[in-house]
């Protein structure tokens, strides 16, 4: 048994290995979104096959800005190199559409860090003026982290020039078009939002009194009072970043060299780099270490590196296609590529421990359904890794069926591997006692005793050899029906017996026959027991890990709606803070609204939950009465059977 069992233990190691390895160390970025000749964003294939080799949690870090800004500098640090992201030296834009750089997380063990540095907006060459909007969309759909890089100071122009905040609405959807959504929905998706502040002068000091880079951006970002149009325009950008987006924090970076050398900065050595500015940096560079979340979908939905290439995919088709990103829209698309993927994934991995294990057959009962059970659950776990929505239990209840019709088959297989064992072991056992039969040598007085003792002996050395067969009781059964014509003709030509011992020995050998075929039906319905055993811990052991995943899909909806919660009741605060009643108002109103609907899909996942638990122990159910019914129908035909009476003597064991 240890043998058999160890395979199940080395495919769990083996899984568990590949995981902690599906990652990619890339030594330099690479174009993920280029524009096609025609204007139009286009995915290069040779980057989503990068991602496709990720099958760990993403960490995304996205950097936008004003081209000639440097953010391309603060990328190249990030991933802990001083070049890789394009530094120009001249006035033109360098990064074209977004690049893409992946590499091992420093702080987050099995997790990768994924950059993409971003074309520089504002650039006139493009002619396009949805362009830049479409990049800054692009940026704020993939990142759970997103990078402001300006210069100089956040004042009324700089977040002027940020008017692609206030079109993020025309660009990115919850839900699909035709559904009114309050935009401040946003915030239970968006990323992080991180404002880098390069070349920075003042003091950061507000009404005499020293500051932090934190409130410094608040400062920045306070509203006027008022409702008139200047007021309201002044009001619009700064209410979107405060609205959208979860999170915000400041860092302000002084000069870094002096200004000849700023366009040659990755070339610089340490000692020509202000302290001040490294130290900030560092700082900063900790801080998206630290605090940067790994990317989720709409519903907590955990973003490997393979999936981010399919929303990579699927945002920038639907842009090129005119028609408007949908978080709603993505989610479901991915649901479909992943929950079909997992399946495929949990199919694989119960085929490949099987497999192997075919190998070793025949084996006992018990080890096979032992090491079954093993993959099975094997199986399970990896398709729940990787599904996702999977409210309804399609696809897991798809794969319970096929892997239940694929132990049928390794059942069957083991049975006739079992099956040519018994009968090759029998043809050798029989062979001495063969070539007597054809040599005549039953074929006098007193052969039947002779030939009795033999087949005896053959019986018992086969039952001690083959003891752990499943089909050791049926091929005997078998065996024993084809020696019947032989016994007969030894029985009646033995002269020694009279015709009344004939008789006897005729039914002495039914009898016995008869025997034998209730052992190989008896046994048949033991291991149909066992089976039963095995099927009854797997259905428990299934509903346990569907009320598991359940739960984690609770847990993560709560903290969703928290994360969106936490944000609004601290704009709500800040807006009493400054005055602005009618704004906090609205704010509690939507907050109210934010409740409302988190308990509207609290209840519906909980619905959902309900049946789909209900919907796997009734199929639990109804697998176990086809059991049921079958050992019933073996039981009955055991009993209908007339038990043979006792035979002193017969030309094989009792």
């Amino acid at each position: 048994m240890g043998r058999i069992s160890g395979s199940c233990r080395q495919l769990r190691l083996k899984l568990d290995w590949s995981e902690l390895k599906q990652t990619v160390a890339m030594d330099k970025p690479v174009c993920l979104i280029d524009t096609a000749s025609d204007g139009k964003l286009c995915v290069q294939q040779s980057a989503l096959q990068v991602l496709e080799q990720i099958q760990q949690p993403v960490v995304v870090v996205a950097v936008v800005g004003l081209y000639r800004t440097g953010k391309s500098y603060l990328m190249n640090r990030l991933a802990g190199q001083q070049t890789g992201f394009a530094l120009g030296s001249t006035i033109e834009s360098k990064t074209k559409g977004i690049w893409m750089w992946c590499v091992p997380h420093p702080t987050k063990a099995e997790t990768t860090l994924v950059l993409l540095d971003t074309e520089g907006l504002g650039d006139v060459d493009k002619g396009d003026s949805k362009h830049d909007t479409r990049i800054f969309s692009l940026a704020v759909l993939l990142s759970s982290t997103l990078v402001l890089n300006s210069r100089g100071t956040i004042d009324n122009r700089a977040i002027e020039e940020l008017q692609y905040v206030t079109e993020l609405t025309e660009y990115i959807k919850i839900k699909s078009p035709d559904e009114v959504v309050d935009d401040g929905e946003f915030v239970k998706f968006f990323p992080s939002f991180i404002w880098a502040v390069r070349d920075f002068t003042l003091q950061l000091n507000i009404d005499g009194k020293d500051t932090t880079e934190d409130e410094y951006l608040e400062f920045a970002l306070k509203l006027k009072l008022g409702n008139s149009i200047h007021v309201n325009n002044y009001n619009l950008p700064r209410e979107c970043i405060r609205k959208y987006f979860p999170s915000r924090k400041c860092f302000t970076f002084p000069f870094p060299t002096n200004p000849d050398n700023v366009s040659y900065l990755e070339t610089l050595d340490p000692a020509e780099i202000s302290k001040r500015f490294l130290e900030v940096t560092d700082r900063f560079c900790q801080f998206i270490f630290d605090q940067s979340q790994v990317k989720n979908l709409k519903d907590g939905y955990t973003v490997t590196g393979r999936v981010l290439g399919h929303l990579v995919k699927t945002y920038v088709d639907t842009i090129s296609s005119g028609a408007v990103p949908c978080l709603e829209n993505a989610v479901i698309a991915m649901a479909t590529i992943e929950n079909e993927a997992a399946f495929q994934e949990g199919l694989e991995v119960y085929q490949s421990g099987m497999e192997k294990l075919k190998n070793s057959f025949p084996l006992e009962l018990n080890e096979i359904t032992s090491e079954h059970q093993c993959f099975s659950l094997m199986a399970t776990q990896t398709f729940m890794k990787r599904s996702f929505k999977d409210s309804d239990g399609k696809y897991l209840t798809s794969l319970e069926e096929a892997i239940s019709h694929q132990f049928d088959r390794y059942l069957w297989d083991n049975e006739k591997a079992s099956e040519a064992k018994c009968e090759s072991l029998l043809s050798v056992l029989s062979e001495p006692m063969t070539e007597r039969i054809n040599q005549g040598f039953y074929a006098k007085a007193g052969g039947y005793d002779l030939f009795c003792q033999d087949l005896e002996d053959i019986v018992n050395q086969y039952n001690t050899l083959a003891c752990q067969e499943v089909k050791i009781a049926e091929v005997l059964e078998k065996f024993l029906q084809q020696k019947v014509a032989v016994t007969t003709a030894i029985l009646q030509a033995d002269d020694k017996l009279t015709e009344n011992e004939r008789r006897i020995c005729e039914e002495r050998e039914r009898a016995v026959l008869l025997e034998q075929e209730i052992k190989a039906q008896e046994e048949r319905q033991r291991q149909l027991e066992e089976k039963m055993k095995i099927e009854e811990q797997n259905n428990e052991e299934r509903v346990r890990q569907v009320i598991q995943m359940m739960e984690k899909d609770m847990f993560v909806q709560q903290q969703e709606t928290e994360r969106a919660m936490d944000s609004k009741l601290r704009e709500q605060t800040a807006l009493l803070d400054k005055g602005f009643q009618e704004k906090a108002n609205k704010m509690a109103s939507e907050i109210e609204e934010l409740k409302r609907k988190n308990k509207e899909v609290e209840d519906r996942k909980s619905r959902e939950f309900a049946k789909m638990i209900a919907d796997q122990e009734q199929r639990n159910a109804q697998n176990m009465e086809v059991l049921r019914q079958q050992h019933r129908q073996q039981m009955d035909a055991i009993n209908s059977r007339p038990r043979p009476r006792p035979a002193s003597r017969s030309c094989s064991i009792q």
